[in-house]
């Protein structure tokens, strides 16, 4: 078993990105600084150096650990629906739902999105995240597929890219007008109808 240190990385790491996910909700990424983060989590700037170079790289986890917890999210939505409950809109009500932590995300990775189109080194970073996160929403897609019966029409990368631009578009849009736009419903809306159009149906 670890003892020491190596014990206590996966808890200090936790909190170094917790209070990260904090700050750059309240005040944004570029407002915020290692010495912020280190004093809400309550560690030294040793601690936030033994697990990170630099605030990219803070984000870099923040937005793996993120990506993880979303998959999760949806994994479970599409296990806990019962055979007889499979259909189309059914799976894509659940996937559509989001919540507070999601919105607050949103803000956070939207503006290290602008931060990094700017920089060439953390655009490519950034890329290679998005590819990751990209691959494992294929691998849903095709889930979805299989417990509909529907087969795929279209290169399911792209397919997976477009998903995710209605996603983020959708959250910023509803962050801007909450009251005429509830988080969730154009995806709740047009989802079914761009599956139905990008997949065959069943034979």
């Amino acid at each position: 078993m670890p003892k020491g240190p190596t014990r206590r990385r996966p808890r200090t790491v936790a909190r170094l990105l917790d209070a990260a996910l904090e700050l750059f909700a309240e005040q944004g990424f570029g407002s915020t600084t290692i010495g912020q983060v280190c004093e809400r989590a309550g560690y030294t700037r040793g601690a936030f150096y033994s697990n990170f170079a630099t605030m990219d790289d803070l984000f870099y986890a923040l937005f793996d650990a993120h990506s993880e917890d979303e998959v999760g999210r949806y994994d479970r939505a599409l296990a806990e629906l019962d055979e007889e409950a499979v259909s189309l809109d059914r799976v894509i009500k659940q996937l559509a739902q989001v919540d507070a932590h999601e919105a607050a995300w949103f803000l956070v990775s939207a503006e290290f999105t602008l931060y990094a189109i700017r920089h060439p080194q953390a655009r490519q970073v950034l890329a290679e995240h998005h590819a990751r996160l990209r691959a494992h929403i294929v691998d849903l897609l095709a889930k979805l597929l299989e417990r509909t019966g529907r087969t795929v029409a279209y290169d399911p990368d792209q397919t997976a890219r477009l998903f995710i631009s209605i996603r983020d578009g959708s959250l910023a849009q509803s962050l801007v007008e909450p009251d005429r736009l509830p988080a969730g419903h154009l995806e709740e809306t047009f989802w079914p109808v761009l599956f139905r159009a990008l997949s065959h149906p069943p034979q």
